[in-house]
């Protein structure tokens, strides 16, 4: 309902204000008019009671003039009744107030209608209040104090939006063109320089060119535009979204979905005898775990650590995963096995041939095929160490059986095999309402596994590493997907008995096309651009219908991987004690090379959010386990990463100011930049106050005394600092009376379970215990959080009990002794350089966990000491204290193995 004023009324409000200015507004808002009674004066109902300093003296500040001009915009004005008219009713004609219609309409009756209606004289009648709404639309859209694209979510904005139309979606172009000022408009899209013909660049060939000391996956278009970028092992990735995305990235891994492009991880392909493989992998891989012939069937992944050849516990290169190609249902061990393709890595001599009797009833001589899926920052290291370790397999099965040739072909998959890692509970539902079945599957565990994938409250409830194949039609017909709704059925009365809708990994249920190197390479292009769907789309009779795939559109074979970061699983006896932190589960969607824009372009449309590097990284953090390359010390990727930050850090620290900067000498760190494991485990003398920074030159001749209570390895010593990593580490660690003799029996127990050489002839045992780490986790007792290269000190007995005196004291507020130890003053004390024991890889507030949370590495001779002192001290866990790098406070915590 409109409500109406005069013209008096409106010349009164403007009485006393400067209008000088006129600014231009935008159109698109809603007409409001208020009422304004003429018997009040108008300047006093808009003057607000003074709510700042200096607004006593009487004048309107630009907020109420604002206020003003918009509220007189919103008006219509009304002709005001003469006095002495001898239409209406006397004195109530003449002082006509302003207000909604009281005209009574009689619905049951048409009397007092005329007959006719001129409309040119009701026109001419009604010209000053058709008038009057003209100007107030107008006035009203002028005024209105929000532009186009400001109308927009924060998610849909542009930052060229306020000049460009093309960043404003379709809808409201029209009306961001008739805000935008003509004199500044830009032709977008006009004529470029002319150049000549032969020197003319087409746009691959720009985009090629800027890839030549990089690579670009398939999706970097569309991450540049919404993301942070960088260089990266190669390849142009992304770190971290342009958007704030902290906090909801870390509740979609939680509660929702989130999706990271990793296909810029490298897969190197292994075909050969099943035999010759398995001791390929066993004298590279670690040796603690049984996963390596578990995962032969094909119907799970094994995750790992790769090793140089035949150098275990030494020799860490990183973290891969194996799959094994699934045996096909008509495969006999005496087929004929496939010549490698020209071109490839090939390792051993000869060809292949038909398997003789003797290899006919060998299973184990089988050709098979194994994916090895490593960082791009170990690809080098990691294909040395297989070709190496191929190399002495097909030795050793010369010399078992000469007159059976083997050979091993090693081929490089970058390139060709994509990978989407999808997170959350709800990434089942993700999947299920983006992919569409090519066809009607056969196997019954498939379609009991498709058909419960939508029930799915968490993918951590299949089993783990669980491998799924299938195929799926182009997704972009079925766009815009629709998540998966689940139901809820009733809970069953014996809730001890396993679901009916679970499914156990076989390798009927994991065989998929993706390992057939031709039909990869057939779908490598798309046969069919989105412009030519679009086509078909706008065909339809229906619009919104989701297009039928025809016998001509694309079949992509995938692979479904079960993905979950957890320190442990539940079920294991190493499970942690001390946290109780949950893991994230979800999926690895394995695609051939060329489809990674129209499975993202899906994905995404379902609400499911994009992570970067930075959020990969805070995945693992918050469940606890570790991030290659950052906490992986002593590592060469490692070793390079940390390099490049402590570059880059020294930088920004030599261009601050002194006085805005940290002063490493006063604040007692010794090595600000980069972990220093030598002072660690003693292998490098320590001095306290002296720099460590290798463009300090020492004035001293002869070396410097060690510090006491530290006794330097002898310079012959050989071994360099190295990380001891496994399932096995807990029991290996367990005695607490473990000697370096004991120690070198229990790594060489497990290295003749693979058939490798003892160390006792090559390396001495107590250079072997001196320099070995260990990953820890850290847990605050109480307040602090550990941030990257905060040192970890160990405490004598005394300062123990006081620090744990201190937190109980802490703990009971209602209690008051004042002969309790105070928290603030026993963090005061300065600790010695010779107490550090280890580092933080990675620190921060732990979302999850609402405290702070670190992961680290120690000495495994200190270790086993402060568990000796904890067992004194009659505690759970092991105490140490934590100090920034750039603080003088310490704080306490409790550590745990990583691998427990």
């Amino acid at each position: 309902m409109y409500a109406f004023s005069s013209q008096t009324s409106t010349s009164q409000a403007y009485q006393g204000r400067d209008h000088k200015q006129k600014t231009k507004y935008p159109s698109g808002i809603r007409l409001q008019v208020t009422t304004i009674v003429s018997s009040v004066p108008v300047k006093s109902r808009y003057i607000m009671p003074p709510k700042r300093k200096g607004d006593e003296c009487g004048e309107l500040n630009s907020r109420e003039r604002k206020k003003l001009k918009v509220a007189d915009a919103r008006t219509i004005a009304v002709q005001s009744v003469p006095s002495g008219s001898s239409s209406g009713r006397g004195e109530q004609a003449a002082n006509a107030t302003p207000g909604p219609s009281r005209t009574a309409i009689n619905f049951d009756s048409m009397k007092g209608l005329p007959a006719t209606l001129d409309v040119e004289r009701f026109t001419e009648a009604r010209a000053y209040e058709i008038n009057a709404m003209e100007k107030a639309i107008k006035s009203a859209k002028e005024s209105s104090t929000h532009r186009a694209w400001q109308t927009l979510p924060r998610h849909l904005r542009r930052r060229a939006a306020s000049h460009n139309v093309r960043r404003v979606p379709l809808r409201l172009r029209e009306k961001a063109r008739a805000e935008m000022d003509p004199a500044k408009r830009k032709a977008h899209g006009g004529a470029r320089p002319k150049r000549g013909k032969a020197i003319q660049m087409t746009r691959t060939e720009s985009l090629l060119k800027r890839q030549r000391d990089k690579t670009w996956l398939e999706t970097h278009i569309w991450h540049a535009k919404r993301t942070k970028m960088e260089n990266m092992w190669g390849y142009r990735l992304s770190v971290t979204p342009a958007e704030k995305a902290f906090r909801p990235s870390h509740r979609a891994s939680v509660h929702g979905s989130i999706l990271h492009d990793a296909s810029y991880y490298a897969t190197i392909e292994l075909k050969g005898p099943q035999s010759v493989i398995l001791t390929t992998l066993e004298t590279c891989c670690d040796p603690q775990g049984s996963g390596l012939k578990q995962c032969v069937s094909g119907s799970r992944t094994c995750d790992t650590h790769m090793y140089e050849h035949d150098r275990w516990p030494l020799g860490l290169i990183g973290p891969v995963t194996i799959i094994w190609q699934p045996l096909a249902l008509d495969s006999t061990a005496g087929e004929v096995r496939t010549e490698p393709k020209r071109g490839s890595k090939r390792k051993g001599k000869g060809r292949q041939v038909a398997a003789g009797d003797d290899a006919a009833l060998d299973p184990s001589s089988q050709a098979r095929v194994v994916w090895v899926r490593a960082h791009p920052a170990v690809f080098e290291d990691v294909f040395e160490a297989l070709k190496k370790s191929a190399s002495h397999a097909l030795q050793a099965n010369k010399s078992k059986n000469p007159t059976v040739p083997f050979q091993i072909e090693m081929n490089d998959l970058r390139g060709s095999v994509n990978a989407f890692e999808i997170m959350g509970p709800k990434s089942s539902q993700v999947i299920k309402g983006t992919l569409s079945l090519a066809a009607d599957d056969e196997r019954e565990d498939f379609k009991k596994f498709w058909k419960a994938l939508s029930d799915l409250q968490t993918p951590g409830n299949v089993p783990r590493r669980m491998v799924i194949g299938f195929k799926v039609v182009d997704p972009r017909l079925k766009f815009p997907p629709q998540n998966s709704k689940p139901s809820y059925p009733d809970i069953p009365s014996s809730s001890a008995a396993p679901p009916s809708n679970l499914v156990f990994p076989t390798s009927l249920t994991a065989q998929s096309d993706i390992w057939d190197e031709d039909q990869r390479d057939r779908l490598k292009k798309p046969k069919f651009k989105k412009k030519d769907l679009d086509e078909r789309r706008s065909k339809l009779v229906i619009p919104g219908t989701k297009l039928r795939a025809l016998r001509q559109d694309d079949r992509i074979p995938v692979m479904l991987v079960q993905r979950s970061l957890e320190a442990c699983p539940p079920s294991s006896p190493s499970s942690s004690k001390l946290d109780k932190a949950q893991g994230i589960h979800g999926w690895t969607l394995l695609f051939p090379a060329g489809w990674s824009m129209a499975f993202l372009s899906s994905l995404v449309y379902t609400g499911t959010r994009i992570a970067g590097q930075r959020e990969r990284m805070k995945q693992h953090f918050e469940a606890g386990i570790a991030t290659f390359p950052v906490d992986y010390p002593t590592s060469r990727a490692c070793e390079a990463a940390s390099e490049e930050r402590a570059t880059l850090e020294r930088e920004k620290w030599e261009r601050t100011p002194p006085a805005k900067r940290a002063n490493w000498e006063k604040l007692g760190t010794r090595s600000p930049w980069r972990a220093d494991w030598d002072v660690v485990l003693g292998l490098e003398p320590t001095q306290p106050g002296v720099s460590t920074d290798e463009r300090l030159v020492t004035t001293q001749r002869e070396d410097p005394p060690a510090a006491a209570g530290v006794q330097p390895v002898p310079l012959k010593a050989s071994l360099r600092p190295w990380l001891l990593r496994g399932p096995k580490v807990p029991s290996i660690l367990s005695n607490l009376s473990l000697d370096p003799p004991e120690f070198l029996n229990q790594i060489n127990k497990l290295r003749e379970r693979h058939h490798m050489a003892q160390l006792g002839r090559d390396v001495d045992a107590v250079q072997l215990w001196r320099t070995a780490l260990a990953m820890v986790r850290v847990k605050m007792v109480g307040r602090g959080v550990p941030n990257d290269l905060a040192s970890i000190y160990k405490m004598n007995d005394i300062e123990a009990r006081k620090w744990l005196a201190a937190m109980r004291h802490s703990a009971s507020a209602g209690t008051n002794d004042d002969e309790a130890p105070n928290e603030s003053v026993l963090g005061d004390i300065q600790a010695a350089q010779e107490d550090i024991i280890g580092y933080v890889t990675t620190g921060d507030t732990s979302l999850s966990r609402g405290e702070g949370f670190a992961l680290g590495a120690i000495s495994v001779d200190q270790y086993l000491a402060l568990r000796r002192q904890a067992q004194r001290l009659s505690q759970p866990a092991v105490v140490v204290k934590i100090r920034n790098r750039d603080a003088t406070v310490s704080r306490v915590a409790y550590i745990e193995l990583l691998d427990a």
